[in-house]
């Protein structure tokens, strides 16, 4: 099938199978391997990005559900690619990133938490990215890292 969406702002066409999934699509056919493939099967979320406002793992999503779509990766998270967000700065200040499995669809969740306006404290981080596991930190240092992301952006 042939399909439009737009990812990170830039309108992008390919030619898919039907069933093939938006994180494929992402990374092999348009060339944005920052989401990475931890379980393949919604359980991690490794994979996750936004799509039409929405925070999802790509590993489920089929590109039949993609057409027209808006997408945006941890290589669009931020408005300026030459500069890190909060959230990326503080991830790396705080060491909440590790073997970097996990991090690229940790900080789309935390940026997408930040951005829903929510009031943000420990438990409504944990509860925001609680679809993305992590085997290396233990949580804490991510957590810790949201919470001075949010508190970077109140200044």
């Amino acid at each position: 099938m042939k399909l439009a969406l737009t990812v990170n702002g830039d309108t992008r066409a390919v030619e898919v199978p039907a069933l093939k999934r938006l994180l494929d699509i992402v990374r092999e056919d348009l060339g944005l391997t920052g989401t990475k493939e931890g379980c393949g099967e919604g359980e991690c979320g490794a994979c996750s990005v936004v799509l039409n406002g929405e925070l999802v793992n790509s590993c489920l999503v089929p590109a039949c559900q993609v057409e027209g779509a808006q997408v945006v990766t941890i290589e669009g998270i931020s408005a300026n690619p030459a500069e890190l967000t909060p959230v990326q700065r503080r991830f790396i200040e705080h060491g909440a990133a590790q073997c970097g499995i996990c991090t690229p669809g940790m900080i789309v969740a935390a940026q997408c938490f930040l951005d829903s306006g929510r009031a943000v404290s420990a438990e409504a981080v944990r509860e925001a990215l609680a679809g993305n596991l992590c085997r290396c930190t233990g949580y804490q240092k991510i957590i810790d890292a949201v919470e001075q992301a949010a508190k970077d952006r109140a200044r």
